[in-house]
């Protein structure tokens, strides 16, 4: 038997049946050189290089009262919480309590809200993933045929067919030493927690619609009431004046001055049924229903008018979800500057390629054809002709505009709780006035027709009378009607029911800690109550480019 030197044993015969066991795949030199690589890149990361500004909240001028609030005294915060949750139920109408739910659930406005929120959380996390490696495996199998010249020259060579293959397993990483994923991650965070709390201004906004056009509704059917009573006492003064007529006391002039004013009035009555079926199919469409499958009762008792404590001025800017969507995405904005920066700074990247490569196949696991590579590159930009800096100015530009949509939101919602106060103020002196002239109107029609009865007024004084009473009492409905508008617009305009709290857009099931006021230290809106000048000036950190 032929025997061939080996270290360690000599003359130890080759034994030729023995096969080389296959080699299960096991961590290469690429496989534990890659884990170390990117432990200390994450040692770097954890450092907080990050270039770009960080975010601070502007602060905005905040009053320490309403202006348009009578009476008004500072209010205690438990005292000063406006309805929370089913605000809708302070107005103590079944109908409003019914359909006010449906709105958050099948309400078409705010299911397209809730779809965009939902892509904004995947776009948080397609942007976390550029933070870990890439991990893939290729696997191949070639059948080859080569011809019989290529074998060089040998005469009487035949085609050798050969199976060769390839089992691979690839990492590639980019890591973030600049920042500028985590910038992404800070931008898209900030965008879907502005697309949470646009959610919630949809929702606020279609349940307040919802509300006003219940109260509509209501109106309309006391209208309709009125108008029903004003027909049957109109054909009641056209009966006396037949009467009249009949026994020739008076003019034939004063019949027909009877029969048009009914029939006017009638008229009116009719045209109420448009507005009432407008009503009626608005609402159907607010709770994301066809109007053919809603029929709403006639009901002519109207909410009860709520009592709404408006607070303090410097709670709205936790409040309203308008406010918290601007003041997301300016955080949002400000991030995009340090991604903006961040393209002046190379792009470096990590590779790695771990497994089997074998002709012919049969032996693809064993451990001769084990192969390995592992690599790094760096890229940088040397001139780009401005289109960096372009970039920043951009981003810088977005940023100064997403700061003043912030302050004007706020500004106007100041306006609209001004508005709504002021509105209900005047409102309820209109209403008491209104109510005293109802009274002396009613009277003063009856004493009109008693007199015409006897002979002392024409018909015209009747008319006149009649006439005035209808217009009292319409109005009279109609203020309370604004009223009742105004409560609403009042209610959303704090913040509805609105908790004020955003979700962790990592984990969306899970609240944040804090409020969206209480998410920047620093920038409370207790610290943004005094005003000062210097709060208008709008400006930016600057940006800097810490060494990692």
């Amino acid at each position: 038997m032929k025997t061939i030197q080996r270290p360690g044993r000599r003359n130890a015969p080759l034994d030729h049946s023995r096969k080389s066991a296959p080699v299960v795949p096991y961590l290469g030199a690429a496989s534990r050189l890659l884990p170390l690589a990117f432990a200390a890149s994450i040692t770097l990361l954890a450092s907080g290089c990050m270039v770009g500004p960080d975010y601070h909240r502007p602060q905005v001028a905040v009053p320490t009262q309403w202006k348009e609030l009578p009476g008004w005294t500072q209010a205690e915060p438990a005292a000063a919480e406006s309805p929370k949750g089913d605000w809708w139920t302070a107005f103590q109408d079944p109908l409003l309590d019914e359909l006010e739910p449906l709105v958050a659930v099948s309400n078409q406005t705010v299911r397209q809200s809730y779809a965009n929120y939902q892509q904004a959380l995947a776009e948080v996390r397609v942007a976390r993933a550029s933070l870990f490696p890439t991990l893939g495996v290729t696997g191949s199998a070639t059948r080859e045929r080569s011809s019989s010249s290529s074998l060089s020259g040998i005469s009487g060579s035949r085609a050798a067919i050969v199976n060769s293959g390839s089992l691979e397993g690839n990492v590639s990483w980019e890591p973030d030493f600049w920042g500028k994923v985590r910038r992404q991650v800070e931008e898209q965070s900030a965008t879907a927690q502005a697309s949470e709390a646009t959610l919630a201004n949809a929702q606020l906004s279609e349940q307040i619609a919802l509300a006003n056009a219940v109260i509509d509704l209501r109106v309309t059917d006391a209208d309709i009431d009125l108008l029903t009573q004003t027909v049957a006492a109109y054909t009641a003064s056209l009966r006396v004046v037949g009467n009249q007529d009949s026994a020739g006391t008076v003019p034939p002039s004063d019949l027909i001055t009877a029969r048009t004013q009914l029939e006017n009035t009638q008229a009116s009555l009719i045209a109420l049924g448009v507005a009432r079926a407008q009503y009626e199919h608005a609402i159907a469409v607010l709770v994301g229903r066809n109007p053919e499958d809603v029929t709403i009762p006639h009901n002519a008792r109207l909410p009860i008018l709520p009592a709404i404590p408006a607070g303090v001025p410097s709670t709205l800017l936790q409040r309203r979800p308008d406010i918290a969507t601007a003041e997301r995405q300016m955080a949002s904005a400000n991030a995009a500057i340090g991604v903006a920066v961040a393209a002046y700074y190379p792009d470096i990247s990590l590779s790695a390629l771990d497994g089997f490569s074998q002709a012919p196949l049969s032996g693809l696991l064993h451990i001769s054809n084990y192969v390995w590579s592992l690599g790094a590159s760096a890229t940088e930009t040397i001139f780009d002709g401005g289109a960096r800096s372009g970039d920043v100015a951009a981003a810088r530009a977005s940023y100064d505009a997403a700061v003043a949509n912030y302050r004007g939101t706020v500004l106007t919602a100041f306006q609209n709780v001004e508005n709504d106060l002021s509105g209900l103020r005047i409102l309820a002196q209109q209403n008491e006035r209104l109510d005293a002239a109802v009274r002396d109107a009613i009277r003063g029609a009856q004493i009109a027709l008693n007199e015409y009865e006897a002979g002392t007024v024409d018909y015209t004084t009747v008319v006149t009378a009649q006439a005035t009473q209808l217009s009292t009492q319409q109005s009279a409905l109609s203020v309370q009607q604004q009223r009742l508008l105004d409560s609403a617009a009042l209610i959303g305009d704090l913040g509805g029911g609105w908790s004020g709290v955003l979700h962790d857009p990592h984990h969306p099931d899970r609240a944040a800690a804090n409020t969206v006021a209480s998410q920047n230290p620093g920038a409370s809106a207790d610290a943004a109550a005094a005003p000062n000048p210097t709060n208008d000036t709008t400006s930016h950190p600057q940006s800097s480019a810490p060494s990692p």
